[in-house]
């Protein structure tokens, strides 16, 4: 009875031993299982920080690149600058032996051309005279450089082309519409010649004045005509106005030339 007790109670404890070691393995399993899915979980949570980094670098790199390219479109070729001969109101043409000076200190080019009047003398350039060209004929049957265009600095001062003796000074109608001043100055180099001058703005001698040549200031500008004239054709931009001058002789009359304004 005793013995049959005993084999009892070890059956018991044998029972409870086995079922203590299967719960030790079942909690040994679990252990395992959770440190799988915490492995798992950091791995993935590295791998999306890892691509998440990589797509804020590349967004940096693209927006920055355009950025770079815009500086080198700015660089422009300047534009030449524009020719001037700057003298000290050197002579540039001649005829009859009057000698004609430059009417202002900064002279961009002389355009000769033909005259309104049979009595313009040829005028022959000088060394010392600005750049110059012969304008296209204007179908007035005169000698093609019997009159000067002087291209001046519009704020240079306007000077006595000739020594003389003013004979007119005033202001006139061009072209039947414009208003512009003009200067007759009969030079010393021969009496009964005139050197007449157009497109002055201001005209500041009166008739019976004396004047010398490259000294008196006769205006104090040139007068911006409200159009193109034949010798601005192709030249700077904006493109300066210019005095008209030429040497006549009054004795040789002007042939008809139609009405007038």
């Amino acid at each position: 009875m005793v013995v049959a007790r005993r084999v009892g109670i070890l059956l018991v404890v044998f029972l409870l031993t086995g079922c203590s070691g299967a719960a030790s393995d079942q909690a040994v399993l679990l252990d395992r299982t959770s440190t799988s899915t915490s492995t798992t979980t950091s791995t993935s949570t590295t791998t999306s920080t890892s691509t998440t980094t990589t797509i804020t670098t590349t967004t940096i790199t693209t927006r920055a690149t355009p950025r770079s390219t815009t500086s080198t479109t700015t660089t422009t070729a300047m534009a030449p600058a524009r020719p001037v001969t700057q003298q000290a109101y050197t002579p540039f043409a001649t005829a009859g032996g009057v000698v004609l000076r430059h009417p202002a200190a900064r002279v961009e080019r002389i355009g000769f051309h033909e005259s309104n009047l049979d009595g313009a003398r040829q005028l022959q350039s000088l060394p010392t005279s600005a750049p110059s060209l012969v304008l296209e004929a204007r179908a007035r049957d005169t000698t093609a450089r019997g009159a000067a265009d002087v291209m001046v600095d519009p704020e240079a001062e306007i000077r006595a082309p000739v020594t003389g003796t003013v004979r007119y000074a005033g202001t006139y109608v061009l072209y039947c519409q414009y208003s512009d001043d003009f200067l007759v100055i009969e030079p010393d180099d021969h009496p009964g010649w005139e050197v007449k001058m157009l497109h002055i703005d201001g005209v500041r001698v009166r008739p019976g004045a004396r004047v010398q040549a490259g000294v008196t200031v006769v205006a104090p500008r040139a007068t911006r005509l409200p159009f193109e004239s034949q010798v601005e054709e192709g030249s700077y931009r904006p493109a300066w106005p210019h005095v008209h001058i030429e040497i006549d002789d009054p004795s040789i009359p002007d042939r008809p030339t139609g009405p007038g304004c």
